[in-house]
């Protein structure tokens, strides 16, 4: 896992679409683990 962090200086707007694309990134990763959890588990045999 990566973690990034940063200090921004940001105008209301961009706080924002900064945020909006948190949520975004956010949302995608829950649907691809809960895809992943979800997925059927597949033996060796098969």
């Amino acid at each position: 896992m990566r973690v990034m962090e940063f200090k921004v200086k940001a105008k209301p707007k961009q706080q924002v679409a900064i945020l909006e694309a948190i949520r975004i990134g956010q949302f995608i990763r829950n649907k691809c683990l809960r895809l992943w959890m979800d997925s059927k588990r597949e033996d060796k045999e098969d």
